[in-house]
C-alpha cells in the first residue's frame, strides 16, 4: 500500500498539498467549463505556491493538456476544426522557437502586454479579420505557445481572438479547449525534448486530470443552463479578471526590482 502511495504522492511535496492540488484541479476546470477559459491561469498561480519552480510549468502544461481534452471531448460537436488547424500551424512555429532560446524572457513585460492585449480586445472595438478571421488563430497559436514556454498560462490570447469570431456559447468553449490542447501538446513536447523528467510527477498528473474531468462535467452542466447574455457577460469579466491579474503581477514585479 505504502507502495502504491509513493508512485501517486511526489517526494517534492506533501500529501496535503498534493490533495489540495487534486481538490483545485476539479474547481478550476469547472470554471474554464463554465465560461470558456481562467482556470489555467487560477490553477497555476495555486502550484506556484507549493510547487519547485523548475516543475510548474511542464506539470501544469501536462495536468491543462488532460484537462482540455476532456472539455474538448464533451462539447466535441461544437468544435470548427479549420479553426484548430489554423491554431496548430502557429503553435508549432511557437513551441519550437519558445524552446529554443535560452534565456528567460522578462515575464513582467510579457505579462503586461497580454493583459493590455486582452482589456483591448474585451472592452476596446473588437479587430475586423475579414475573410481571414480563422486564420488569424494562426497567430494566437504562435503566441499563447510560444509565450506559455515561459510562464505557463497564456490562454488568454488565444481565448480573446476566438471571442472575435462572433462563436455561441458552446462553440466557444469547444474551441477554446481544442486550441488549448494543441498549445499545451506542442509545449509538452518541447519540454520532453528539453530533458524534463516527468515520471516523478507521473501520479499527481493522473489524479489532477481524473479529477479535472470530473470538474468540466460539472462545468459543462452549468454551460448548458446558461443564456448567451449571461455566458457573455461572464465571460467578459473572467477575461477583465485575468487580464488585470496579469498587469497586477507586472507592476508588482517592477516595484521590486
Amino acid at each position: 500500500m505504502s507502495a502504491f502511495l509513493a508512485l501517486l504522492l511526489p517526494e517534492q511535496i506533501g500529501s496535503a498539498a498534493t490533495v489540495f492540488l487534486i481538490l483545485i484541479s476539479f474547481f478550476t476546470s469547472a470554471l474554464t467549463a463554465a465560461v470558456g477559459l481562467g482556470g489555467g491561469v487560477a490553477l497555476i498561480a495555486v502550484m506556484a505556491a507549493v510547487m519547485p519552480a523548475g516543475a510548474l510549468v511542464p506539470v501544469h502544461g501536462v495536468v491543462q493538456l488532460g484537462s482540455n481534452a476532456g472539455r474538448a471531448l464533451v462539447q466535441l460537436k461544437h468544435v470548427d476544426w479549420l479553426i484548430a488547424l489554423w491554431f496548430a500551424v502557429g503553435a508549432a512555429f511557437g513551441a519550437a522557437i519558445g524552446g529554443a532560446i535560452a534565456v528567460e524572457l522578462p515575464s513582467a513585460v510579457l505579462k503586461a502586454g497580454i493583459g493590455l492585449f486582452v482589456l483591448w480586445l474585451v472592452w476596446g472595438r473588437a479587430p475586423r479579420f475579414g475573410k481571414a478571421r480563422k486564420r488569424a488563430m494562426s497567430a494566437a497559436g504562435f503566441a499563447s505557445t510560444f509565450l506559455s514556454m515561459f510562464f505557463g498560462a497564456a490562454g488568454p490570447i488565444g481565448g480573446a481572438v476566438l471571442s472575435t469570431l462572433g462563436l455561441p456559447r458552446h462553440g466557444f468553449v469547444a474551441n477554446q479547449a481544442v486550441t488549448a490542447l494543441i498549445m499545451h501538446v506542442f509545449k509538452i513536447v518541447a519540454f520532453g525534448v528539453l530533458g524534463f523528467a516527468f515520471a516523478p510527477w507521473a501520479g499527481l498528473i493522473l489524479l489532477m486530470v481524473a479529477s479535472g474531468f470530473l470538474g468540466t462535467l460539472a462545468g459543462s452542466r452549468l454551460l448548458g443552463r446558461m443564456d448567451e447574455k449571461t455566458f457573455r457577460t461572464g465571460f467578459r469579466w473572467v477575461m477583465t479578471a485575468l487580464a488585470l491579474n496579469l498587469l497586477w503581477q507586472a507592476a508588482r514585479s517592477w516595484s521590486s526590482s
